[in-house]
């Protein structure tokens, strides 16, 4: 039990990191040539490991899995942050994303058929005020603060919920790693096909600081953090997991305050605080 919290918490570090690095990237790459370059990267290192492990990645006899966790996973959930984080702060984005426990919850009745007990259904309105309350302090605070890159992030944590609870229910015939580097196929597929038409050479701007990013979304945000989580979750259960994913707006917030020198305003703040609150308390 205790490896898969600490698995999960390294999930939820390596993850603020990626929130910080596509701050770095917007002005760089579109979001969806990003996700395409850091998925298909990611994909061979998971081949790779695959090939170490001597095990084989049904990609065909499981192809209806894998499409639908890379969809929501990998394509949706990265290629929506990355386009908020076009306009919205990685702090902002972050405390938003303390939201993803409610969208969990959501769908666990949903796809695992598990009953949600009345304390959770409270818990889950009162971050959904928290969320209502951050925005609005972004939006007083920051006049120029866009409600499109907000709701970017809302369904990237929509995306993630949904990546989650399918996650535990394909865990249980399947092993974490298989499932992680089938899902960056078809997500590399799916990010690959919606460049098409959308991405053009002058909306590429790339600097050695940009390579470094892409670098350690490739790698750290996406191998490393992706295995550790999807591990926790199988070892603690999708309930138990749950509230680790609140410790990633605390992440961000600092990461983004320590090298981005982005500001917060008090009620923010508090939105945030009250979001995280109502997470923790849906996920009891």
């Amino acid at each position: 039990m205790k490896r898969g919290i600490m698995l999960l918490v390294v999930a939820t570090i390596l993850w603020g990191g990626n929130y910080i690095c596509g701050r770095y990237l917007a002005p760089a790459l579109p979001s969806n040539l990003l996700n395409t370059v850091r998925w298909a990267i990611s994909s061979l290192l998971l081949f790779g490991l695959l090939s170490m492990n001597h095990k084989r990645l049904p990609l065909f006899s499981q192809w209806k899995k894998f499409a639908l966790l890379g969809f929501v996973g990998i394509f949706a959930f990265s290629t929506l942050t990355y386009l908020g984080l076009r306009s919205i702060s990685a702090a902002q984005a972050g405390m938003i994303s303390a939201g993803i426990p409610i969208a969990i919850l959501l769908f666990t009745p949903l796809i695992l058929k598990e009953r949600v007990k009345a304390k959770a259904w409270t818990g889950a309105f009162l971050s959904i005020i928290g969320v209502v309350i951050l925005i609005r302090g972004e939006h007083a605070a920051n006049g120029h603060s866009s409600i499109v890159g907000e709701i970017e992030i809302v369904l990237s944590c929509i995306a993630w919920g949904i990546y989650t609870v399918l996650g535990k229910r394909f865990g249980k015939t399947m092993d974490p790693l298989t499932m992680t580097a089938g899902a960056a196929v078809y997500g590399t597929l799916f990010s690959a096909l919606s460049c098409i038409g959308t991405v053009r050479l002058n909306m590429i701007h790339m600097t050695p600081l940009a390579w470094l990013s892409v670098l350690y979304v490739s790698t750290f945000a996406s191998v490393g953090a992706y295995l550790a989580w999807n591990t926790g979750v199988k070892i603690v259960g999708a309930g138990r997991a749950a509230p680790y994913i609140n410790l990633l707006p605390v992440w961000t917030v600092i990461f983004g305050i320590l090298l981005l020198r982005e500001t917060v305003s008090i009620l923010s703040v508090g939105g945030g605080a009250v979001t995280i609150l109502g997470a923790v308390l849906a996920s009891l």
